[in-house]
């Protein structure tokens, strides 16, 4: 079994959540429920759970508050947001879960499920930490995404990413030392979380624009890159490559 504990200020949510969890998530023990911060944060540190479904907003202090206040805990998190668009943004970046309000049973399944394989492999990367960090984190370049792969998960800094081709369902990511990583998410949803200075050049590229050696003029025209590839640069795209490179 894998144990739980809610973290939700809302009665009826919690009530709705904790139901939806014993009819839905035969896996899951609950073992408590907390509507703040001052309740959670000592049950945490007490029953030690494998995961916590948390309210990223609660009073008294957020959901990043209760982790970072539990950051010597290890558990899984799945959070529970309405609207946050920021904190949604942080959690992609740290390749954990979520489920909008009001919670879909069938979401709450698959997010289990992730947790639960998660757990069963041992695979102990501390998406919290990582989260904490692109938080706090004001030199966007510092920023770290977490990749899932078919083993488990990668962990890389975005300034080591050089650029990033869509492929089908797939993106590759090209890093410094020519390496390169193979992840099973849309270009757009790399566009939505990488810092300001990665832009689109073309509706398959994103490039880090520090990693741009020289532009080379044409109808769009093209870039090279510190390895040394070329891309080329759309019409529709370039007046926000020169607006960002300061031309």
């Amino acid at each position: 079994m894998i144990t739980a504990v809610i973290v939700e200020d809302e009665k009826i949510a919690q009530e709705i959540l904790a139901d939806y969890i014993k009819r839905y998530c035969p896996s899951i023990q609950l073992l408590g429920v907390a509507s703040n911060i001052h309740e959670a944060v000592p049950m945490m540190h007490n029953v030690k759970p494998d995961v916590v479904f948390l309210d990223v907003e609660m009073p008294f202090g957020n959901g990043f508050d209760v982790l970072d206040a539990c950051s010597d805990v290890h558990f899984e998190t799945i959070f529970i947001t309405a609207y946050a668009e920021y904190a949604i943004k942080a959690i992609n970046k740290a390749a954990a879960y979520y489920l909008l309000k009001p919670v879909s049973i069938e979401e709450l399944i698959l997010a289990v499920e992730k947790v639960k394989t998660n757990i069963d492999q041992k695979q102990h990367i501390n998406r919290n930490k990582i989260l904490l960090e692109n938080l706090a984190e004001k030199k966007s370049e510092l920023h770290q995404l977490v990749l899932p792969t078919i083993e488990g998960f990668d962990v890389i800094k975005t300034e080591n990413v050089v650029r990033l081709q869509g492929n089908g369902n797939f993106t590759d990511i090209f890093l410094q030392g020519k390496q390169k990583k193979m992840v099973c998410r849309f270009l757009k949803y790399f566009e939505e979380l990488l810092p300001d200075h990665f832009v689109r050049i073309h509706k398959s590229h994103i490039v880090n624009t520090k990693s741009i050696t020289s532009y080379h003029k044409g109808a769009g025209g093209y870039v090279t890159l510190e390895d040394g590839s070329e891309v080329e640069v759309s019409i529709s795209y370039k007046d926000e490559l020169m607006r960002i490179m300061g031309k």
